[in-house]
């Protein structure tokens, strides 16, 4: 009652010192006493009591609580739902033909990224398959050039050369598409390299390498459980589960669907990948592991993606409808953060909605950005091939023509 009355006496001083100004000052003045008194009352930081991680040869595994900072949930609820609203818009331009190829979203798998990117460091090391979109986000690529890599423009992050499963950033190893007859594992092996890169260089950094449960049972990834062990490499090798593979369930594809138990001599843990904080506790109890010399962790990251595995799958085939939106409606990544925010007083409703505007706005520019920036040209279609300077002529289809690479 004391703090409303002050606020009531504010607002009455703030009209009458601006009553010759106009009603627009006034309101103006009223409004920030109103956003400073609701800053000051909100809550600062809460404990969260989190899911118990299952584990494999480790006798103590990640907290079972979670200290969140009002600060830190602003964070991850704005960027999860950024890669939300990026992927719905991607959604919208694929079937706009605006976006062609190639195209796998993310949407309902944010936690996993969020979580992972909040337990890591900057120069801490991350490698994935092509569901890349939000992972590039959260490595610190805007909006803007995820959007028009999307679509092909030379505002890309790959100059518009890459397109969905291409794209690239400073300690961030891409989106990797299939090569060959090899499976969607190909950056498991990378990864497991990185992690050795980092050991001989003794700087401290972990390598994150992700695959999908559809990827899990590629030999390629048990020759890099076992050089990772053998050498103690410093790497997190993350199984993204989301139930269905390209479009076969896990128990339909795997006799055993314990990923995180795969490493056999390597430790493991299991974790709900729809909990932003039990991903992020997780994390960073693997990175400690990691950079204490004990070698790599295997993780498995229970999560669901709401689209199919591509845009040329419905997603419906295979599971229902009615099964997608139970998860939806029980076990959103994005819901569950602002329910836990919103019921322990860290934010206010009119708050995140001022941000989910906001986030709105990014989307629109970028989509217009993606639509209208021009394309690249002919003449740069052999560039940036090699990381040195040296160009290199290039046979093309027309022998009288010859195309210059330029890094």
């Amino acid at each position: 009652m004391q703090k409303m009355l002050i606020l009531i006496s504010n607002v009455y001083r703030l009209g009458n010192a601006s009553k010759n100004v106009g009603a627009q000052t006034v309101s103006e003045g009223a409004r920030m006493v109103l956003s400073s008194r609701f800053f000051t009352d909100f809550t600062p930081q809460t404990s969260f009591d989190i899911k118990k991680c299952e584990l494999h040869r480790l006798e103590a595994g990640p907290s079972e609580t979670a200290v969140l900072t009002r600060e830190q949930g602003l964070q991850y609820y704005r960027t999860m739902q950024t890669m939300r609203r990026m992927e719905l818009k991607a959604d919208q331009l694929y079937k706009q033909k605006i976006i062609r190829g190639f195209c796998h979203l993310y949407d309902g798998q944010e936690a996993c990224a969020m979580g992972i990117e909040a337990g890591i460091n900057p120069t801490d090391h991350l490698i994935t398959a092509y569901r890349a979109h939000g992972y590039t986000f959260t490595r610190g690529v805007s909006v803007r050039e995820i959007m028009a890599e999307l679509t092909g423009r030379r505002g890309g992050v790959a100059k518009g050369k890459g397109g969905s499963m291409h794209m690239y950033a400073k300690h961030f190893y891409g989106g990797n598409g299939i090569v060959g007859a090899q499976c969607v594992c190909l950056q498991v092996p990378l990864g497991a390299g990185v992690a050795l890169a980092c050991q001989y260089q003794g700087n401290n950094q972990v390598c994150v390498a992700l695959y999908g449960d559809g990827a899990a049972n590629q030999g390629q990834i048990f020759e890099s459980f076992n050089m990772a062990a053998l050498w103690k490499l410093p790497c997190i090798f993350i199984c993204e589960n989301n139930k269905f593979g390209m479009g076969t369930s896990v128990e339909r594809s795997s006799a055993s669907t314990d990923y995180f138990k795969r490493g056999d001599y390597i430790p493991g843990i299991k974790v709900d990948g729809m909990d932003v904080l039990c991903v992020r506790e997780a994390i960073k109890f693997a990175a400690d592991y990691c950079r204490a010399g004990k070698g790599p962790i295997v993780m498995e990251l229970e999560t669901y993606r709401y689209h199919g595995h591509s845009m040329s799958d419905p997603g419906v085939s295979y599971r229902s409808r009615e099964e997608i939106q139970e998860v939806r409606s029980k076990s959103d990544p994005i819901t569950m953060l602002k329910e836990r925010m919103l019921s322990n007083n860290m934010a206010s409703v009119e708050e995140i909605k001022e941000m989910d505007v906001d986030i709105r706005k990014v989307i629109e520019d970028a989509a217009q950005f993606a639509i209208s920036d021009p394309e690249p040209p002919l003449d740069e279609l052999c560039n940036h091939i090699f990381a040195n300077d040296l160009p290199m002529e290039v046979r093309g289809t027309n022998p009288w023509v010859k195309l210059k690479s330029v890094s």
